[in-house]
Formats: structure tokens, C-alpha cells, sequence
């Protein structure tokens, strides 16, 4: 079974919990996920099957959507409600005006300081083991990118307010630590209080399978028509054609030259990722461009 199964991931599950699972219900082993999700979240997790693991790292690296709810006036050693409190503020005083202000203070690049309870390795060592020991490092902050950011909620009555947001960031992004952030902009402790995926390598819920659909569905003989291709799964790499004899070469891992390809998208540039087909549309496999040498170089060939 080849190609990438969403899978909509319930709460209280890891996502080695969910790859564990599906390789249960599927009985094989080459399973790979796009995107480690924390336990307490849920929504979209692609899962790459067979030799779509292949494209794993490509997938990662397009832009995810996330709804998230931010709580005020209370900070934790996690950045999330599953942590320990670390500071509390008892009045919190937050207008709607000012909470739409700070948040479109954060569209664009913007530093973050990875979490000490995230996966990021220190000296050979995950943060989070370093923080179950009491221990805190210095990180290195990282930039990110933040496409868009819009406030879908307030409840500003509370005893400690909650701001409901969405946003579309880049890979790498920490939602725990930017709701932290907005906090900080505020001039108030802040956690994240509920984190849900709606978006990952441009897959959304309506593509999603639960669990259990996913068991009733490999019962049925019927799972594979809720499969999307590797290929469909890495639009944002430009795509090229050859002619069906030239991709049997590049079947081969041999290189081609850039005349035998044709694209309706913009001019090739030099080391650039494309999707290649022959003139039947079957994938070929991920190539660079080498404008050096004008050629296809392979990258992830796409046997037959």
C-alpha cells in the first residue's frame, strides 16, 4: 500500500501512538509521519505509507494551520495547561482592539526560543529529557514565519481570559510558545489552553480518517481509495514533463538533459526541486535542476 493516509489524531495519543496503531490495522512497517503533534492536540496527521515515506521530509516542510485557544494570567513550566503553574496574575484586563493589535504584530519573520519541553537536541540531548531532570539550558532562538494570523474569539469576562485565534505558520513553529509570546505582548503570563491541526501538507479535515473509520475501512477492502498519491501531497514543487522514452532513462537514476523537459510554470533555476512526469502523467520521482550542467539530476526516483 503506497501513498499518504490522513489521519485525524485524537487527544491523549503521541504520534508514535498513531503510526503504532495504523501499522497494526495495516500490518506493515514502512509507515512515517509528517508532523510530530504533542499528545493533549489533535487534528491532522499525514501518514506516508509504503515508498511515500520518500517524500516525508518535503511535506514537512510546507506551511501548517492551526486553531488555538490562549489562555491569560497564568504562565506554566510547559507553555501548556499540562504543566506546572509558574505564575499566576489574578486581574487580567485585555480589550478586544488590543488583542487583534498584538496579533497582527506577529504576521511575518519572527524569533522564537524553542520550548525547554520540545524535541529540539542540545549537546545530543532532547530538550524535554534535559527538563524532566529540572535542568535548564540556554536555546538558540530560531526564526519562523507566521503567513497569517486571525482572532476568531474572545471571552474577556473570565477570571482568566481566553483568546481564540487561527494561524497559518511556517515548519518549525511553536503555537505553545507564540501564545506564551502574545501573552508577553500583552503585558500578562500566558499558555496555550487547547491546540487543534486543521492544515498540514495541504491536506485539511475533510481528508481526514479517524481510527476507527481507518479499521472499518482496511475490514472492507476499501481503504485504498482513501489514499492521496505521494505526488499530490508536494504541489508546491514545480513539476515538469519528459517524453515517455526519456522517462524510462530517468527511471534509471541516469541524468537527463533539461531540453527533453517542458513545464507550464515559470523558467528552471539552478538547484531547484521539481516533481517530474513523462507525457502519460505517471510520477516519476523528486529531481533538481542543474543549470550548470542542464540537466535533471535524480533525487527520489519513483520506480515503476
Amino acid at each position: 500500500m503506497d501513498g499518504i493516509l490522513a489521519v485525524w489524531k485524537p487527544e491523549g495519543w503521541t504520534s508514535h501512538d498513531v503510526v503504532a496503531k495504523v501499522r497494526r490495522i495495516l500490518k506493515m512497517k514502512r509507515i512515517g509521519h509528517a508532523g510530530t503533534l504533542d499528545p493533549m492536540v489533535t487534528g491532522v496527521l499525514p501518514l506516508c505509507l509504503g515508498r511515500a515515506t520518500r517524500v516525508v521530509e518535503y511535506v514537512q516542510e510546507r506551511p501548517k494551520s492551526y486553531e488555538a485557544v490562549l489562555q491569560l494570567g497564568i504562565a506554566t513550566d510547559t507553555e501548556d495547561l499540562t504543566g506546572t503553574v509558574i505564575e499566576q496574575q489574578a486581574s487580567v484586563h485585555v480589550t478586544d482592539d488590543e488583542v487583534r493589535e498584538t496579533l497582527n504584530r506577529f504576521i511575518g519573520e519572527i524569533e522564537q526560543v524553542p520550548p525547554m519541553y520540545s524535541a529540539v537536541k542540545v549537546d545530543g540531548k532532547r530538550l524535554y529529557e534535559l527538563a524532566r531532570e529540572g535542568k535548564t539550558v540556554e536555546r538558540k532562538s530560531r526564526t519562523v514565519t507566521i503567513h497569517g494570523i486571525e482572532l476568531i474569539d474572545t471571552k474577556l469576562d473570565l477570571e482568566h481570559p481566553q483568546i481564540r485565534f487561527s494561524v497559518i505558520c511556517s515548519k518549525g513553529t511553536y503555537i505553545r510558545t507564540l501564545c506564551v509570546d502574545i501573552g508577553k505582548a500583552l503585558g500578562v503570563p500566558a499558555a496555550m489552553a487547547q491546540l487543534t491541526r486543521t492544515m498540514s501538507g495541504g491536506i485539511t479535515k475533510e481528508s481526514c480518517l479517524t481510527l476507527e473509520q481507518i479499521e472499518e475501512l482496511q475490514l472492507s477492502g476499501e481503504l485504498d481509495k482513501h489514499l492521496i498519491a505521494a505526488d499530490d501531497a508536494i504541489t508546491h514543487l514545480m513539476s515538469a514533463t519528459v517524453p515517455v522514452s526519456i522517462g524510462k532513462l530517468v527511471l534509471q537514476g541516469q541524468k537527463v538533459s533539461l531540453t527533453y523537459g517542458t513545464s507550464d510554470d515559470t523558467k528552471f533555476e539552478d538547484e531547484q526541486l521539481i516533481r517530474l512526469y513523462n507525457s502519460d502523467r505517471n510520477f516519476l520521482g523528486i529531481f533538481k535542476i542543474d543549470l550548470k550542467a542542464a540537466v535533471f539530476k535524480p533525487v527520489k526516483v519513483f520506480s515503476a
